[in-house]
């Protein structure tokens, strides 16, 4: 007991030794590296620089040039892109690097630059920086505000700030949904003319995170470029990116073309049924025209009200006032081959039983018997027979013809449809619309 005692105490000692030693570690690296006089030259520099230094007032303000602005964009993520509302969400750090000469200091050994805290931000200068196509737009704050700010010793300001915006896009669709679209980002100074700030791209202007991926579109060429302004005969500084995002077809080749083409051959399926079913050939062509107007309202669902037809409603026919899109031509021919099977079978029915129907309104005449009873009846039934085989002669030719635009329908409507389909998709595969000419 003896020996368990004094070995318990020992443990204890040992441990509480260890956690002194800890402790006193932990201070030491959490205390502010001072120089040989005892002064923490950082926060020196930081305290000596914004005693004196007037936020309000931008750089160069008292000289007769203006402040450059390098500004730069990482792109993170690009979603939401909306047809309807034609906009799109657009996630990125947003990096601005100027000189201010109020904020030089002397270098300090081992420091790059002077990193400030997200409070202290707020009492340095920076450019009045907006984004013109912006509908709605918001800055990161968790678990603090996404933003830092570099100074250098020579005055340089290195400032970045995370930023998820919602941007207009104006989106030509007379391609949808064999599109692409440009879209931009336009960024002005709101307040400051060119006489005292200017805002240029970075060597290095854009920059795309490897991870980033669209489910709709393909990523294209980015281009960036000056878009001064000019508002009550002021200039104002202006830089703006524009880059392109093609459609992915694959899921409209499923959903919407495949499905439509099945369609409008199972229409033609009515050309192979006897002219006399007549319930089974009406069901068919109600149902391809029903199925048809379905589609066609739900592939247009997610579109805006343009006065244009879209590609894929000229598949499904749909009134328009303008111009066609490449979905609404598809759609409305579409609807235009099922519902001209079904007028098909109309017109051979009709055109099978109006002689039909006009021999049956007759009625047969009986000639009066002669005085010969049995070589009476001999005549009687040969009248009546050679009457029947008249009826059925006169009838005959029409049936024919109705089975021959039966037989002349089987080759003409697929034929019909495989020239549309070769004009289609000549026309908006290699056709390229003027983006200034919607009209």
């Amino acid at each position: 007991m003896r020996f368990e005692a004094s070995t318990f105490v020992f443990v204890f000692v040992n441990v509480e030794l260890f956690n002194l030693v800890r402790t006193d570690k932990e201070l030491q690296v959490h205390i502010a590296p001072q120089n040989e006089t005892g002064e923490r030259p950082r926060q020196k520099t930081i305290d000596k620089l914004l005693n004196s230094y007037d936020p309000r007032i931008p750089p160069n303000y008292e000289d007769d040039f203006p402040v450059e602005v390098y500004v730069q964009l990482h792109i993170t993520n690009i979603d939401s892109i909306s047809e309807s509302n034609m906009d799109y969400s657009i996630g990125m750090f947003l990096r601005q690097t100027w000189n201010d000469s109020r904020l030089t200091y002397t270098p300090i050994p081992r420091l790059r630059s002077l990193e400030l805290d997200s409070r202290l931000m707020d009492k340095i200068w920076v450019p009045d920086l907006f984004i013109a196509n912006e509908k709605e737009a918001h800055f990161h704050s968790v678990t603090v505000p996404n933003k830092l700010m570099h100074i250098y010793p020579e005055g340089r300001i290195q400032y970045s700030v995370r930023i998820t915006a919602t941007l207009k896009c104006n989106m030509d669709l007379r391609k949808y949904p064999l599109d692409y679209q440009r879209c931009y980002v336009m960024m002005e100074s709101y307040a400051y003319s060119t006489e005292n700030l200017n805002f240029n791209w970075n060597l290095v202007p854009v920059t795309v995170d490897p991870r980033l991926m669209l489910s709709q579109f393909d990523l294209g060429q980015m281009d960036t470029l000056r878009c001064d302004k000019q508002y009550n005969g002021v200039n104002y500084t202006c830089v703006m990116l524009e880059f392109d995002m093609t459609r992915n077809f694959g899921y409209y080749l499923t959903q919407v073309y495949i499905p439509s083409i099945l369609i409008v051959i199972l229409s033609w399926v009515s050309f192979w049924l006897d002219m006399d079913a007549v319930p089974a050939r009406i069901s068919l062509g109600l149902l391809t025209v029903l199925t048809m107007t379905t589609q066609s309202s739900g592939a247009r669902s997610s579109l805006p009200k343009v006065s244009y037809v879209k590609a894929i409603d000229v598949w499904y026919l749909q009134q328009f006032t303008h111009y066609f899109t490449a979905i609404d031509v598809w759609l409305a021919a579409c609807l235009i081959f099922v519902f001209a099977a079904l007028i098909e079978f109309a017109y051979v029915n009709v055109f099978s039983r109006v002689e039909k129907r006009r021999q049956s309104t007759r009625r047969d005449v009986t000639i009066p018997q002669p005085t010969n009873g049995q070589n009476g009846n001999e005549k009687d039934i040969k009248v009546v027979f050679e009457r029947k085989k008249s009826r059925f002669n006169m009838f005959a030719p029409s049936r024919e013809k109705a089975r021959t635009f039966d037989r002349i329908s089987r080759i003409a409507f697929p034929t019909a449809f495989l020239v549309f389909n070769l004009i289609y998709w000549s026309v908006y595969i290699f056709w390229s619309p003027d983006p200034y000419n919607i009209t």
